[in-house]
């Protein structure tokens, strides 16, 4: 599962890419990220910051300073984005691109059946993630009306 922090990440990128596509988009403050996307406050100036460190947002100070979007919502990588404020995406760290580390209780990585097994899934996990964009958020999907339909949540 993706965190809360996360979460308000997304919420504020998808917030500021919707101003980007505005005719004459203008710097958010965080009051106003905070407001248009449902998150506290408290946790976006942190988080905007980790954001804007990965070079996907700039901020301006000022009178008519805040956050803009720097990249086109297509060039935002969920996968990079999850990497950044999340950590690893492995289920094993010795599966981690980023963050590899030998499992403690591990006698041989070759024959690991459960590294097998989680390898396989975590490709095809990787496969999808790593093709997901800002721009794709932004764009209603049939594939996710159909996941999620009515059923009640889990």
């Amino acid at each position: 599962m993706i965190t809360q922090k996360m979460k308000y990440a997304l919420k504020a990128l998808l917030t500021l890419a919707d101003e980007a596509a505005q005719e004459n988009p203008k710097a958010l403050t965080i009051e106003e990220i905070a407001k248009r996307s449902g998150t506290p406050k408290r946790f976006l100036e942190h988080i905007l910051l980790e954001v804007r460190n990965a070079g996907v947002i700039a901020s301006t100070r000022g009178r008519s300073g805040g956050y803009m979007l720097i990249k086109k919502p297509a060039e935002v990588s969920i996968s990079a984005l999850l990497r950044t404020i999340d950590g690893p995406i492995a289920p094993l760290p010795c599966l981690s691109r980023s963050a590899y580390q030998r499992c403690e209780d591990c006698t041989d990585e070759a024959t690991c059946r459960i590294r097998k097994v989680f390898a396989e899934v975590f490709w095809s996990y990787l496969v999808l993630i790593d093709s997901l964009t800002l721009a794709d958020m932004l764009r209603s999907g049939a594939v996710a009306e159909q996941v999620m339909g009515s059923a009640e949540p889990a």
